[in-house]
């Protein structure tokens, strides 16, 4: 693998991919020199790169181009409610119309490579010149790290990316339907959403309440307590009363291996046994950062405006970004507009800003302890030169009705300032 060009695309040398790719529209060779407007390609339609083209969108002297292969937004956040049933998948599907209606130049296919040195991004079919490049391609599950889980993988839907919800769903109605042990796996941090897999074991135990099944939710968790630490209790004392019996919460059981045959979590000092199984494995960038020289687990940026190091004309926002800021797409969105207004900084030939204390994008975020109560959850984070980035949470001390209806309008808004 070289630093700066990702090596293979379906086992194909990459630079003669990217040397040999079909003409098209956007097609970058020869490319002539353009005085403007300036190419802005944007890799994801998710909460990063939403957050990045709604700043840049309809801007004076800016091609915008969103490169996503979805052919809607799905939100993970809140989807939990139609994974258990509460609520219609609509709820939390939106289409790219709007973003179209902007001007944007959306291109269904994916981002396969990365040529930094001639400002290419390569898809299956073309390749795309860039004069400033903002990368959000979202996670990916590091399968590995749990022997013989790619093995199952068809049969252990994980459900923190979009789309997933819908095997999730099918998975936890087969549970409620036959009963047993519903098993949740929580990785060691950082992981997209940190509440999530315990929103996920409170709401399936309160279906379990709801149909009557005969079972219980097992959560086997890498921690020795909740994330994120201040949600830790409020958490632990809805597994304790609330779903008394229904939930068994196991901390420091870190899962190595999963033998789906034979129904057993690998937990290293003992085995948890299950009939249905929801693991969440560990999470890093996606292979396209790293294969790019733009970092190793996580892609290495420079706070407070997230541009990549070592690369002067890239920005890497939301999951993928390695920063001490939450993963989750409230922060995302924001990060994603941060970096619209360095580009947009840059264009303008506009000095960078001098080195000083810097407030970082917030964030909200909900976990769901029932249907209609919550924790809310929202962090503060700043940027001090030689410092690093704190955050300060401000959290629920028990979950409320009043939160899960803030969580819905919250959402709505949310979506409405992405794709309304």
């Amino acid at each position: 693998m070289t630093s700066r060009t990702a090596r293979t695309v379906g086992g194909v040398d990459r630079r003669s991919f990217l040397a040999g790719a079909a003409a098209g529209a956007l097609l970058a060779a020869p490319r002539p020199v353009r005085a403007a407007p300036a190419r802005v390609v944007v890799v994801g339609g998710g909460w990063g790169g939403l957050g990045a083209v709604r700043a840049l969108a309809g801007r004076p002297g800016i091609e915008l181009v969103l490169l996503e292969p979805n052919p809607a937004f799905v939100s993970c956040p809140l989807s939990i409610h139609y994974i258990v049933g509460e609520r219609p998948f609509s709820d939390f599907e939106h289409g790219y119309a709007t973003i179209d209606a902007l001007g944007v130049r959306r291109i269904r296919e994916a981002a396969v490579a990365i040529d930094r040195d001639r400002r290419e991004v390569a898809t299956a079919s073309a390749r795309i010149p860039y004069d400033f490049l903002v990368l959000s391609p979202g996670v990916e599950y590091v399968e590995e790290a749990i022997a013989g889980f790619a093995q199952a993988r068809d049969r252990l839907p994980v459900g923190f990316r979009p789309f997933e919800q819908h095997a999730v769903k099918a998975l936890v109605d087969r549970f409620l339907s036959e009963g047993g042990t519903f098993a949740i796996a929580v990785p060691k941090p950082p992981y997209r959403c940190p509440p999530a897999p315990y929103e996920r074991a409170c709401l399936v135990a309160e279906q379990i309440k709801k149909r009557g099944t005969k079972g219980k939710v097992v959560v086997a968790d890498a921690n020795p307590r909740p994330l994120p630490p201040p949600i830790a209790e409020p958490i632990l004392e809805a597994m304790r009363t609330t779903y008394a019996g229904l939930v068994e919460y196991l901390p420091d059981h870190e899962v190595k291996a999963v033998n789906f045959e034979k129904g057993a979590l690998d937990c290293g000092v003992v085995d948890v046994p299950f009939t249905h199984a929801n693991i969440v494995p560990p999470m890093r960038a996606p292979r396209l950062l790293r294969e790019a020289g733009l970092g190793e687990r996580w892609a290495a940026v420079r706070l407070p405006d997230f541009r990549a190091q070592g690369d002067e004309r890239i920005w890497i926002v939301g999951d993928a970004a390695g920063t001490p800021l939450p993963k989750s797409g409230h922060v995302a969105f924001n990060a994603g507009a941060v970096a619209a207004r360095a580009i947009l900084r840059r264009i303008a030939g506009e000095p960078e800003p001098a080195a000083a204390p810097t407030e970082l994008p917030a964030g909200i975020c909900f976990a769901a302890v029932t249907r209609d109560r919550a924790i809310m959850i929202a962090v503060e984070s700043s940027f001090v030169p030689g410092e690093g980035a704190k955050s300060r949470f401000h959290v629920d001390p028990a979950p409320t009705r009043e939160s899960s209806e803030a969580a819905m309008n919250w959402g709505r808004s949310m979506w409405q300032s992405m794709l309304g």
